[in-house]
């Protein structure tokens, strides 16, 4: 891959930062991405080493040596189609994951390991500024309804995923606006909102539905105990406490229910499963979190067949690259169920 003597060829080289003095003006990101010939070398030192360890090192199994090896070639929308294919939300990881994919490259044994990061980060970048990354519409439409529970990674993954087989997919969001800790948890600094408001705006042209105001208070069930349904009420944010933070409050009389052939939650940060679920026979871990297995014949399924969970929800705080392979995965057990 890349150019076969580049590791020895070339340094690793690290991404630029805004200087001290301009970035203490405003809470702005201070990372810059690669230049394309920064890029292009640093895409030379991804050797050909027969076992990829980085594959594995990453969570969503990022094809990285061939996007590395586009990168070098300048090939970049062809970088850029291989990376989405893994991962939904390229702009994210690359900013905020801690890279456990470089800590298993092989130049890792004893030399610097090839900037994967910081080559995401370029591409992804690149996309955006020159209009590559756009929606995916299908014209086909399968009447089946999915709600999802929380809009976090692991959800806006598995909408995204959901609505592009033509699946009717409608993420619930407490909060006045999508992203969950990816916009309430990550300072402006480390991630801009822009990434996550133009993922949104591409969702919605592929179909997936945000309700906004909206954690669910009830999941209704039929005489066979089969999810038909959400209860959900609208909330709007209350007084501030005394520690300044405003949290949602339930608007009297603003409860409807939304029909469901599936559910999907996918919301925590700390597993902290309501009561709801027990109501639909959602068996939990003694320490909270819902079991959902990946290891089964519908990933990530509960033990309720309609119902399934990914993202904190099963696992517990975790990396934001974990989440969205979490929703992706859950959105292909949803996918095999409805099928059956």
């Amino acid at each position: 891959m890349g150019k076969v003597t580049g590791f020895l060829d070339f340094p690793r080289l690290a991404e630029g930062y805004v200087a001290p003095a301009e970035r203490v003006k405003n809470y702005k990101e201070f990372v810059m991405h690669l230049s394309d010939e920064e890029a292009k070398t640093q895409g030379a030192r991804c050797m050909d080493c027969g076992i990829p360890f980085c594959n594995n090192g990453c969570p969503v199994n990022n094809i990285i040596p061939d996007w590395n090896d586009l990168v070098y070639k300048q090939d970049w929308e062809g970088a850029l189609e291989v990376l989405h294919s893994t991962n939904n939300f390229p702009e994210f990881t690359s900013r905020i994951c801690p890279a456990p994919c470089e800590s298993a490259c092989t130049l890792n044994i004893n030399s610097d390991p090839v900037g994967i990061k910081s080559i995401e980060h370029a591409i992804i970048d690149k996309a955006w500024e020159n209009n590559w990354v756009l929606p995916q519409v299908t014209k086909i439409k399968t009447g089946k309804k999915i709600a999802i529970v929380g809009s976090g990674p692991a959800g806006m993954a598995a909408a995204q995923q959901l609505a592009r087989v033509g699946h009717h997919a409608v993420v619930l969001e407490k909060n006045d606006r999508i992203g969950g800790l990816l916009r309430y948890g990550i300072p402006d600094f480390k991630m801009e909102k822009i990434h996550i408001d133009r993922r949104v705006k591409q969702k919605e042209e592929e179909g997936v539905v945000f309700k906004f105001n909206m954690q669910p208070v009830e999941l209704l069930a039929d005489d066979q105990g089969n999810i038909c349904g959400v209860k959900v009420v609208s909330t709007e944010l209350g007084e501030a406490d005394e520690n300044g933070r405003r949290r949602p409050q339930i608007i009297p009389g603003s409860e409807e229910v939304l029909p469901a052939d599936a559910v999907l939650v996918a919301f925590g940060f700390k597993p902290s499963p309501p009561e709801w679920l027990t109501g639909v026979k959602v068996n939990t871990a003694d320490w909270g979190a819902v079991l959902a297995a990946e290891d089964q014949d519908f990933p990530f399924q509960t033990s309720n067949p309609k119902i399934f969970a990914g993202g904190d929800m099963v696992r517990g705080s975790d990396l934001v690259v974990t989440a969205i392979w979490e929703g992706r995965q859950a959105a292909e057990g949803i996918l095999d169920f409805l099928e059956v």
